[in-house]
């Protein structure tokens, strides 16, 4: 598996991943009528605006073959008016994928580049249902706010989190890759 950044020529690859994903991730939480007409074509629109974005960082994991299996990124949220801080704003990966580290590097990139913009704090959004919430709680986030949304005309309990210290998150990766024996 090889993580890279992103290029404009990825935005079909990342909107069929970014629509295959979410049919996965939230059957059961997002009415299906609204997961069923997610459209490729916009999806990739949407991502060919946010790699061309200049304060838009994504990087992208792909398979053996070339293939992009899973990608994150990030970028400021209007909404964020606390100095120095970004926002992760998403990490899919297809469920065939899974279980195989590729959320924890596509979370290590995105807070390398956190330090490298020398941000204090990070934020993320994630439904209450989604158990990705506890992927981010591993790696240090806590939970600051809880606010309620509407996807496809149901309301949806969505959970703000936030990490206050990259270095302690950036510890944890090098902590973790010497308990799994990754670090040769």
């Amino acid at each position: 598996m090889q993580i890279r950044k992103a290029t404009i020529n990825d935005a079909e690859g990342i909107a069929k991943v970014h629509v295959d994903s979410w049919r996965t991730t939230y059957k059961g939480i997002i009415p299906d009528e609204f997961l069923y007409n997610l459209s490729y074509k916009k999806r990739t629109e949407l991502w060919i605006e946010n790699i061309e974005r200049e304060d838009n960082f994504v990087v992208i994991a792909e398979n053996p073959e070339g293939e992009i299996i899973g990608f994150a990124d990030s970028w400021k949220r209007e909404t964020n008016i606390v100095a120095n801080s970004s926002d992760l704003t998403s990490i899919y990966i297809l469920k065939e994928y899974h279980g195989r580290g590729l959320g924890k590097e596509l979370l290590k990139q995105l807070f390398l580049q956190f330090k490298f913009l020398g941000y204090q704090k990070i934020f993320v959004e994630v439904l209450e249902d989604n158990n990705t919430r506890y992927f981010y709680e591993h790696y240090g986030a806590k939970l600051c706010k809880s606010i309620q949304i509407i996807i496809g005309g149901k309301v949806l309990n969505e959970l703000i989190y936030e990490w206050d210290n990259i270095d302690e998150v950036l510890a944890k990766f090098s902590r973790t890759e010497a308990d799994s024996g990754d670090n040769h």
